[in-house]
């Protein structure tokens, strides 16, 4: 990255807006402009009316403080489209094809949206009965396994925003619905590396989750099974982990090699 000589602005005005995106998706939680700089070495002025020009166009978006930002609804919708490459898809499906074989149940990539998770890919069972969850759908954070496990990668200054801003509704007898219990699952969740949808979010369906991890090893999607309860519950669910944690290290791979 390029950086100011001397208080000189030797970094070209059309790759400014670039290096602050660059920075801000590098630093994996809501960030200040002044945080930014200190990598890329602006002049105040122009770093505040980078990031007024970034929010105003949606690429940026003000976190719950107020001060700092997180990549906005355009960023995200772009990078949705460079992970959804036909060369990628290609190779992404193929191991989440192969992962649905030999599980012999339904799996799915989600991303993490601002407040809830959005399926990227999928792969159907064989069974008539299935549960239809489709590529687009949106499921919220904290009655999800693939939620509860974004969640849990949160640093705890965030993860306490989030609890404390969060409306969480019951959507079955099963969800958790206190935020100091919902605290509890999460910090469990991150010391076992994998979450848990026990009738949580659906009645009559159990999910088990995964991180797939970029090169920094921070959480950047995750893996995921789900199937009723008619075949599956969570102790069998379990048994399923190594084929998981593998497909989600070639995911990994595949991304970012």
């Amino acid at each position: 990255m390029q950086v100011l000589d001397e208080g000189k602005e030797t970094i070209p005005t059309n790759l400014r807006l670039l290096l602050v995106m660059e920075a801000v998706a590098a630093a994996g939680v809501p960030v200040t402009p002044t945080q930014i700089n200190q990598a890329i070495g602006l002049p105040k002025p122009t770093i505040h009316r980078l990031f007024a020009t970034l929010e105003e166009e949606g690429f940026l978006q003000r976190d719950i403080d107020g001060r700092s930002y997180a990549p906005g609804r355009r960023a995200r919708e772009m990078a949705g489209g460079i992970l959804s490459s036909l060369r990628l898809r290609t190779a992404r499906l193929a191991i989440l094809t192969r992962l649905a074989a030999g599980i012999g149940e339904t799996c799915n990539i989600s991303l993490p949206e601002r407040d809830e998770m959005i399926y990227l890919e999928r792969v159907e069972t064989a069974w008539p009965l299935r549960i239809q969850l489709p590529v687009g759908t949106r499921v919220p954070f904290y009655c999800t396994s693939s939620g509860k496990m974004y969640l849990s990668s949160l640093p705890n200054r965030h993860l306490d925003r989030y609890l404390a801003a969060a409306r969480l509704e019951p959507r079955t007898p099963n969800s958790i619905t206190d935020p100091d219990r919902l605290r509890a699952a999460l910090l469990q969740i991150r010391a076992d590396g994998f979450a848990t949808d026990d009738e949580e979010f659906m009645e009559g369906m159990i999910a088990l989750a995964v991180p797939v991890r970029d090169t920094n090893g921070r959480l950047f999607a995750t893996l995921s099974f789900h199937a009723p309860t008619q075949r599956f519950d969570i102790a069998r669910a379990k048994d399923h982990l190594p084929q998981l944690r593998a497909a989600a290290e070639e995911l990994s791979r595949l991304s970012f090699a």
